[in-house]
């Protein structure tokens, strides 16, 4: 299925999404906050939260990767020197620089660049990032989601990314179980309104990554460790940022990423049945 949800739908059929009691909608009026649903999201982190207190003292999962990723924003490396390096691919942002980072000359990702990575048989995964920190992206909620899920699908489009493939939507972040109810999966539910649950992906530590998984959302995990268990994995991750700012490639400073799952939402596996 392709890029073609224009609302989230509750049980009952009714338009909903999780914010403050009344928000605006980004369409000029206003929509009055499922309280079903807000709760859902605060007992999806309570029953996670069961889960995490024990990962401290858990064993670390093997982490058996089937091959490498980079990703970028500081430059661009060649194909050839992705390839030589030994990586399967990379992740690429398709979201624009932030205007206080000018150093990130590698966003947005190109049509050009990722053309030379297919054509040197490279796999091309789509990531998006605009702010970080106070200015997060997911800090802004529902509507949030919505207006980063327009920009990150025309870029991604843009870039040649097929319609059937997803968007890791960026929590770059250790946040709390209460930021999750009340920013994160509003956040995530915008993202699904644009661009569908089934291409919806979500970068984040291994409890986020746990608390989406057990509201239900998104459907691809990248995991960072900020804020994980040491050694720890999440047996839901597509793939999992082992290193930053340690290696570089072609001259350009790139973080390393190990491949958990065959279909990790590489642009090559656009048509193909999701296992």
């Amino acid at each position: 299925m392709g890029y073609d949800k224009t609302s989230v739908n509750s049980s009952d059929g009714a338009f909903r999404y999780v914010g403050a009691p009344w928000q605006s909608n980004g369409m000029g009026d206003f929509v009055q906050v499922s309280r079903r649903e807000l709760f859902k999201y605060a007992a999806a982190g309570s029953a996670a939260a069961v889960g995490l207190a024990a990962w401290g003292s858990a064993t670390a999962h093997a982490d058996a990767g089937l091959g490498t990723l980079v990703d970028y924003a500081g430059g661009v490396p060649s194909a050839s020197a992705i390839k030589s390096a030994g990586h399967l691919g990379a992740v690429r942002y398709v979201s624009d620089r932030r205007p206080d980072a000018t150093w990130m000359v590698g966003k947005p990702m190109t049509a050009s660049e990722a053309q030379s990575l297919t054509e040197a048989g490279l796999e091309v995964v789509s990531n998006y990032q605009f702010g970080k920190g106070a200015t997060a992206d997911w800090r802004g909620g529902y509507v949030a989601g919505v207006k980063h899920a327009k920009r990150g699908l025309e870029l991604h489009l843009a870039a040649g990314g097929p319609s059937d493939r997803p968007i890791y939507a960026s929590i770059d972040d250790n946040p709390t179980a209460v930021e999750f109810a009340t920013l994160i999966a509003p956040y995530i539910l915008g993202w699904q309104s644009v661009i569908g649950a089934e291409n919806t992906g979500i970068y984040a530590n291994a409890p986020t990554i746990e608390l989406a998984s057990v509201a239900g959302l998104g459907q691809w995990y990248w995991q960072h460790n900020w804020g994980t268990p040491k050694g720890f994995v999440h047996p839901e991750a597509h793939i999992h940022q082992i290193r930053i700012d340690k290696d570089t490639v072609g001259g350009v400073k790139v973080d390393i990423n190990n491949v958990l799952k065959s279909d990790y939402g590489q642009w090559s596996k656009s048509g193909a049945d999701i296992v």
